[in-house]
């Protein structure tokens, strides 16, 4: 594996000033990897603890081998059931794309390159409390607002 691709696959963690609440919008800018796997991005209560305990409001997985984007969410340590309907797969190898994550009052809209790609029915109720923003995978990030 190349030097630049190890540092890509540490990932992106950013804090979400205030948390989210709708209205907010998240957007996200990068160009996936010549031969991706996969690309992860969360919204969570609490960066350094995710892998043990932190709620995670929206986690969404994108898998290159099933062309699918798997969303779940974790309250209070649990997991819930991952939902992987969509209209269509939108990531190609080493294309740019544009990911907008909307904060409406039931649930959060993915867009992708201005399409609509999946929504995902808020699962905590307190919206306020995911302050984290994690990115990793195979991608290049361009842009993070």
């Amino acid at each position: 594996m190349e030097d630049e691709d190890k540092k890509e696959n540490e990932g992106y963690v950013g804090e979400i000033k205030g948390g989210m609440r709708p209205a907010m919008k998240l957007v996200i800018m990068g160009i996936v990897n010549k031969k991706p796997k996969s690309i992860e991005v969360s919204l969570s209560s609490k960066p350094q603890e995710e892998e043990d305990g932190g709620d995670v409001g929206l986690q969404m997985k994108v898998s290159f081998a099933d062309k699918a984007v798997h969303r779940n969410a974790r309250l209070s340590g649990q997991w819930g059931q991952c939902e992987n309907t969509m209209s269509f797969f939108p990531f190609a190898p080493g294309e740019p794309f544009k990911m907008e994550i909307v904060c409406e009052h039931q649930q959060f809209r993915v867009l992708v390159d201005g399409q609509p790609l999946c929504g995902f029915t808020h699962r905590l109720s307190l919206l306020s409390s995911l302050t984290s923003l994690r990115i990793l995978g195979d991608l290049q990030l361009t842009k993070v607002a």
